[in-house]
């Protein structure tokens, strides 16, 4: 096994799995995040885990942090899926996703945050605060990342770029074929304490508005079991606006608290009194702008391989919220590099390869999946794969 560590760009959720995988099979790694702590900034939404997910995430922990993970999700059942008209209250005829439930016929769910946490028990150690990745340079038998400050990592045997849609290591890796597109639509998530959901009961439930004259609302909750009475406690939701309703001040999608809480009270003002604590509860300073992209829609491309080079998770296929496989896609490739390096003994002339063919089938599919979806679910515009501009 080759000494000089992996160096891994970016300590999000598909970067951490994958330093959970090394951990676990001796393979020596260094992260490299521009962050200076996990609190820096808010973590997002809440993931729902697909069975491929949870299968990818049961496959790299070992069985106590395995159950740690398990037990921290949240197991939904109750109504299973149900769509209501946000104005009249009125239940809607909208069929639950074929995907939704993964586990036990119940919907499976996890807080951004946690689910970080988990992965980052045991890597603390390796991971490099206030260290934003520009680049690479490849050296004579290894790889060097490079920095914003003009300064270089340690010779690393291998280079991972996991720093999501702005990847700078996924732009220079393929030359500018990997490449994300704004798709218009806009969000914001939120929070609120569990009581404000008691109306609703459990279950997950998809709430819209197509009163507004500029363009459709909707509202994407999950309320789980054992915590609804507790009022200490907070559930999320997600709301989301077809392209031009939701606009973030000078588009500034870093902007968090009272100004986006305020835009999301606006947008509900009018709606059924069942749904309205949500929003009139909300933990203001949770409130946080999202911006909607996609990777190419026809599939992952094709780039000349680098052997020491690769990338992860949403640096090489963004998707859109719609499917919630985006984070289930993640970790299916810290899994899958993760059992290569594993099998190799670390890094080895063709691992990124062999990573990049499997990758490119289930992620295409993906991707693809996740923008038909949103065409359909939130009125996001056509992409031209060509002409249009890139974030």
């Amino acid at each position: 096994m080759s000494t000089k560590p992996i160096l891994i760009s970016g300590a999000g959720l598909a970067s951490l799995l994958l330093a959970q995988s090394l951990r676990l099979s001796k393979i020596p790694f260094k992260i490299f995040e521009r962050d200076a702590s996990f609190a820096f900034r808010a973590q997002g939404y809440r993931l729902r885990l697909s069975a491929e997910g949870l299968d990818a995430i049961e496959s790299v922990l070992d069985p106590e942090a395995w159950q740690r993970f398990w037990a921290k999700c949240g197991k939904t059942g109750g109504l299973g899926f149900a769509a209501f008209n946000a104005v009249t209250g009125e239940q809607t005829e909208e069929k639950q996703p074929e995907s939704l439930t993964s586990r036990g016929g119940r919907v499976i769910g996890i807080a951004r945050g946690d689910m970080r946490r988990l992965f980052a028990d045991g890597c603390e150690d390796a991971i490099e605060w206030n260290r934003h990745v520009t680049g690479y340079e490849l050296t004579e038998d290894g790889v060097r990342a490079v920095f914003s400050d003009g300064t270089k990592s340690v010779d690393g045997s291998m280079l991972v770029g996991g720093e999501g849609i702005y990847s700078k290591v996924a732009k220079q890796l393929s030359a500018g074929k990997l490449k994300t597109f704004d798709t218009g639509a806009r969000g914001i998530h939120g929070q609120a304490p569990s009581s404000a959901f008691r109306a609703l009961g459990e279950g997950v439930f998809r709430l819209v508005d197509t009163t507004r004259q500029n363009g459709s609302v909707f509202v994407i909750t999950n309320v789980r079991p054992g915590d609804m009475d507790d009022p200490n406690v907070q559930f999320g939701w997600t709301l989301g606006g077809q392209p031009g309703v939701i606009k973030p001040p000078n588009d500034d999608f870093s902007i968090v608290g009272k100004v986006a809480a305020d835009i999301a009270k606006d947008l509900t003002k009018d709606w059924h009194p069942r749904f309205k604590p949500l929003f009139e509860q909300m933990n203001e300073k949770e409130a946080a702008f999202w911006k909607i992209t996609c990777s190419t829609p026809s599939g992952v491309p094709g780039w000349t391989n680098e052997p020491r080079v690769t990338v992860i998770g949403d640096a090489v296929h963004s998707m859109t919220p719609a499917g919630g496989i985006g984070a289930n896609t993640a970790v299916r490739d810290s899994a899958l590099l993760g059992r290569l390096l594993r099998e190799a003994g670390g890094y080895q002339p063709g691992v990124t390869a062999a990573y990049e063919k499997g990758m490119r089938v289930y992620a295409s599919e993906a991707v693809h999946t996740s923008y038909s979806g949103a065409r359909g679910a939130f009125g996001i515009r056509e992409i031209d794969e060509e002409n249009d501009p890139t974030v």
